[in-house]
């Protein structure tokens, strides 16, 4: 059987959405064929204009007659989603839609989309959700569960390890002898840095003499809010405390991961706006640390609250910053979340364990 994957993100575009897509070609069984179509050379959709997605009508139609595609993996429910239900109208073809959270949430925001993303998913042969809380969100749109399945991320160990980059960047950032809290990820409220910071405060508030340095990876459109609540509650000695050490690389990621005392990212659901599954703290526990995690989205799928990090209440300044306390006091605690945490990511979420699943759901 011949499949096709369709998507608008892909290597070399980063993120959860295209390293799920990456992945499912690389490891997609060799006994089937997956062919890819994907919006990289701006196939599929036009740069402006409305039904942008008429594009890809055209040329999924030619591509799926000229491979002989027998089912459609669709990455995108809108607008690919559009262009795939129509032509499975014309040529009969069977196809499947993958879920990851935020785009069900924003493809049911309105009367027309729900409209459009109720058709798309009805005449849909398979639904893949990529964490359980879509799942069951699809399931309640749809008011049935019967063919939907969680497949979950996979992740992969890390190889790019270096003790001489271990110790520039501890001489860097000034890290010897502190207690170290690591936070990485794209800089936007949902991520929940911003609570971090608070909590932060609380603990220096009741503990002035705490020895904690927050680091904080990554870039994005709050990074300015970040910096200025951070000097807004900590005043100008904040930088002792929190630093943001802006984009890393592979390597200075792990080496990161392994230099903290704990990992926290305490993800929240604002508005349909939630962490579809958060591969960062699998990455983490590979460096066997124990996470914090905001019980939100898909997150709970990702952490299992005393197994391999800690579940709060993402709104909870004091939750989290008990967290944090609790971590970074109980070193025994520590390296057991962190030891059960990297198994347990060895052993429940192989990627290629993960895309037989996906294989063979399709082909039931």
């Amino acid at each position: 059987m011949k499949f096709l994957l369709t998507t608008l993100e892909y290597f070399p575009f980063k993120g959860g959405v295209a390293n799920y897509y990456t992945n499912l070609t690389y490891y997609w069984p060799k006994s089937s064929e997956l062919f890819i179509l994907n919006n990289n050379n701006n196939e599929l959709l036009f740069r402006r204009g409305i039904f942008r997605w008429r594009r890809a009508i055209f040329k999924l139609y030619h591509y799926i007659k000229k491979n002989k595609i027998d089912h459609v993996i669709v990455g995108h429910i809108l607008p690919l989603g559009i262009a795939v239900f129509i032509v499975s109208k014309i040529i009969k073809i069977k196809y499947s839609v993958v879920l990851h959270g935020m785009d069900l949430s924003y493809a049911t925001k309105n009367c027309r989309k729900r409209f459009i993303s109720r058709l798309i998913l009805k005449r849909a042969d398979k639904i893949i959700a990529a964490n359980s809380y879509t799942a069951i969100m699809c399931s309640n749109f749809l008011k049935s569960g019967q063919k939907i399945i969680a497949v979950n991320p996979g992740v992969k160990d890390f190889s790019d390890f270096s003790e001489e980059r271990n110790r520039e960047i501890r001489e860097k950032n000034n890290l010897n002898g502190h207690k170290i809290l690591f936070s990485l990820g794209r800089l936007v409220k949902r991520k929940g840095f911003d609570k971090t910071i608070l909590a932060v405060k609380k603990i220096l508030e009741d503990q002035p003499d705490y020895d904690l340095i927050y680091l904080i990876a990554g870039k994005g459109p709050d990074e300015e809010y970040l910096k200025d609540l951070a000097e807004k509650e900590l005043g100008n000695n904040w930088k002792k405390y929190i630093r943001f050490i802006g984009e890393i690389n592979e390597g200075e990621k792990w080496s990161l991961f392994s230099l903290c005392d704990a990992f926290i990212m305490p993800s929240r659901n604002i508005s349909g706006d939630f962490e579809g599954f958060g591969i960062v703290y699998l990455e983490a526990n590979l460096a066997k640390k124990a996470v914090i995690a905001g019980n939100s989205g898909g997150v709970p799928d990702a952490v299992e609250n005393g197994v391999n990090g800690l579940l709060v209440d993402p709104e909870n300044v004091n939750e989290i910053s008990q967290a944090i306390l609790s971590l970074l006091n109980n070193e025994s605690l520590r390296n057991k979340l962190g030891e059960r945490g990297r198994q347990r990511a060895l052993d429940n979420f192989n990627w290629r364990d993960k895309i037989n699943d996906i294989y063979n759901f399709l082909n039931l």
